[in-house]
């Protein structure tokens, strides 16, 4: 079995821990890059400056309330790109608000998750992603995406 490339796109340090936590323990070989800012994320996506020779990812979790570009503007930028998007988004969020989730389908996420509060649920919620997304769903070809 391939490599999974997830990139995980999310500000809050311990959700990024307990993202990482959940993964390690994993069945599927992953790799999880983390950007922890939403221009820096567009950089990383579009292959910008730093990010010239950065791999496109294939799948991404996103948070909405990102510093300096918003979630949703990436979820945007992103699905409106021929070349990526086919890369799976699935929007992992604090937000129950109704207009966070229509907003985020129309904008062609691909399910919208959101956050809980109790560490044991958090962790859960990431194992069923990972058992979803990665040993259920069929990705995109990597080749075909780049």
């Amino acid at each position: 079995m391939q490599s999974i490339d997830i990139l995980l796109i999310e500000d809050n340090p311990g959700d990024v821990e307990l993202t990482r936590e959940s993964l390690n323990g994993s069945k599927i070989k992953n790799s999880l890059n983390v950007i922890m800012d939403g221009e820096e994320a567009l950089d990383y996506l579009f292959q910008r400056g730093q990010y010239d020779l950065a791999k496109l990812p294939d799948l991404i979790l996103l948070d909405l309330n990102l510093p300096k570009v918003s979630g949703r503007e990436i979820l945007k930028e992103i699905k409106s790109d021929a070349a990526r998007s086919s890369i799976p988004i699935i929007v992992l969020s604090s937000s129950e608000a109704a207009s966070d989730i229509q907003r985020s389908y129309q904008l062609h996420a691909n399910c919208f998750v959101t956050k809980p509060v109790c560490l044991a649920d958090f962790l859960t919620v990431i194992q069923m992603i990972e058992f979803f997304w990665i040993d259920i769903v069929k990705l995109p070809m990597k080749d075909a995406i780049q």
